[in-house]
């Protein structure tokens, strides 16, 4: 195993912070050039001058150095991308570094050198890239290789052109390698600490960065999603904001909100100062329809802004309205029924009463033809009106479901043979069953026979006039997204229903034959309701009309 592997193994270190490693590598590789180029630069330029005397070798030798940095570091820079792992790398670079920076100390005069500054550099570039212990490494190696600067200049080792050796004593370099020393770790310290403090900050700062956007990604995502219509108002009382659900209840989009003075796209609103309370009013949407909605507003609180920003929340109440419309009409409405049911149910008896008197009557007036005539008017009409009341009754006061499981085909069977003995029955009609086997459904068997009874009697009158009348009643279990159901389908190839009349059909006392009383299919519909069921109208392929109920399977208590 290599080297490079044996340090990734040993301090394991993620992929993103490899990547991060590798990225500020490049840069500390980009400052040496930049550096070192600048410094040898300015020296060779200076000395050029004659500002200074100060020792250094040949530009040849000056110019081969700097060439012989640039093909290092391009050659680093390209390395790195390839290798497994970036900290054995760092080091490696570092140490270069520091040996770089003591050859051009030599080569600079030494212990004179104007160049012991380089130094810093690889000491403060490990604080940032390997924190502490980096740090404390680099300053080691940098003292013992200023040591070993001072140790060859005491030696008198240095090249020719140097000038004489100015350590003439021990002392004297004891001295200065432990103010350099001292101050290579000082440094390493400091940087390292700054460098740590820096790394928990940008930590700190990245962590804040990203709640900070997810808080501001879930404000716009319940701006936007909220079903209350939020406006915001500057203290120029323009627009600013304007979600969603205001573009739905007041039909202008955000580009024709914002900028706009609030009072000139809703000045009905800003004319009413309600403050928190909350306040109705009318408005005028941006098709030219007017709604009501419910709203109030509320003064925000801007930092370092005194002016008057506003928010405002609204409702569209045009369901609410409808629906309280919808109530006080049912309340109406049943007050009528219970008013009416009463009267109906005193009707009976004197309706009996009539009705046994004519048939005494009859009876008693022998042969005359034209008083039986009129007596048997009497009692048809008196059958008539009580088989009315007796469906009036039934729907005022519908009956408590008793649910049980049955079979779908036995009860259709039974309504069919209750069909038949209408005394206009026509025997040549022709009934088809489309039913599946085994289907079975959990209901009050006697109202749902009743439902079948009215819708066959129904389509039998629709078909009376045909030569081959056609019935077909059909059902099965069919799956939906909401769930179960069964469809049961009654249609006829009669003379159909009007489309303009689906909407009255279910009504009560609503009629197209007659002598119908108007009950029976708003019975159909109140059965069905109490099931929690849908019963709908249209036409069939046979020509005729057709009955459609969904009846779900799993029945809400």
């Amino acid at each position: 195993m290599s080297l490079t592997n044996q340090a990734c193994s040993i301090a394991p270190i993620t992929e993103e912070a490899d990547t991060l490693l590798k990225r500020q590598i490049l840069w500390v590789l980009f400052f040496r050039v930049i550096l070192l180029t600048v410094l040898l630069g300015l020296t060779v330029f200076l000395h050029s001058r004659g500002d200074y005397e100060s020792p250094l070798p040949s530009l040849g030798m000056i110019a081969s150095f700097i060439t012989l940095i640039y093909i290092f570091t391009i050659g680093s820079a390209l390395l790195i991308k390839i290798i497994p792992c970036s900290k054995p790398f760092a080091y490696l670079q570092l140490s270069l570094d520091v040996l770089l920076t003591t050859t051009l100390v030599v080569f600079s005069g030494g212990s004179q050198s104007i160049l012991l500054i380089i130094y810093f550099f690889p000491i403060v570039s490990a604080a940032s890239l390997l924190f502490k212990r980096g740090a404390l490494f680099i300053a080691a190696l940098a003292a013992l290789s200023y040591g070993s600067v001072l140790w060859v200049e005491f030696h008198g080792l240095f090249p020719s052109y140097l000038p004489a050796n100015n350590l003439t004593h021990v002392n004297i370099a004891l001295h200065r390698f432990a103010v350099s020393g001292l101050s290579f770790f000082l440094i390493a310290f400091l940087s390292s600490i700054l460098a740590k403090r820096l790394q928990i900050a940008e930590r700190e700062l990245s962590v804040t960065i990203m709640d900070r956007d997810r808080l501001a990604m879930l404000y716009k995502q319940i701006f936007e999603d909220i079903t209350t219509g939020i406006i915001t108002v500057d203290s120029s009382r323009r627009i600013t904001s304007f979600n969603t659900a205001a573009n739905t209840i007041t039909g202008f989009t955000s580009e024709q909100a914002l900028g706009t003075p609030f009072a000139t796209l809703l000045p009905t609103l800003w004319a009413q100062d309600t403050g928190s309370l909350r306040s109705m009013a009318e408005i005028t949407r941006a098709d030219g329809f007017k709604i009501p909605v419910g709203y109030t507003w509320t003064k925000l609180n801007m930092p370092g802004e005194s002016g008057d920003y506003r928010v405002y929340t609204m409702q569209d109440l045009s369901r609410i309205r409808e629906m309280e419309g919808q109530i006080r009409q049912a309340e109406k409405m049943a007050a009528i029924g219970r008013m009416a049911a009463g009267i109906a149910h005193e009707f009976r008896n004197p309706l009996a009463a009539m009705s046994g008197a004519a048939q005494l009557l009859e009876g008693e007036l022998g042969s005359n033809h034209t008083t039986k005539s009129l007596m048997n008017i009497i009692i048809r009409e008196s059958d008539r009106l009580e088989a009315t009341i007796y469906e009036f009754l039934q729907f005022s006061r519908p009956a408590q479901l008793e649910k049980h499981w049955f079979p779908l085909a036995v009860m259709v069977q039974e309504s069919i043979t209750m069909a038949k003995n209408d005394p206009g029955w026509n025997e040549s009609l022709q009934i088809d069953t489309e039913i599946t086997e085994g289907l079975d459904y959990r209901g009050d068997a006697n109202q749902l026979r009743q439902v079948c009874i009215n819708l066959l009697t129904n389509a039998f009158h629709a078909v009376a006039q045909q030569d081959k009348g056609h019935i077909r009643i059909a059902a099965r279990e069919e799956h939906k997204q909401d769930g179960e159901y069964i469809i049961l389908q009654v249609c006829d190839n009669g003379h159909g229903i009007p489309e303009k009349a689906y909407s009255k059909i279910f009504d009560p006392f609503f009629t197209r034959r007659e002598k119908g009383t108007g009950l029976g299919l708003a019975i159909v519909q109140q059965i069905i309701d109490s099931h929690h069921g849908i019963i709908t109208v249209g036409t069939c392929e046979l020509g005729g009309a057709s009955f459609t109920i969904l009846l779900p399977l799993v029945m809400k208590q």
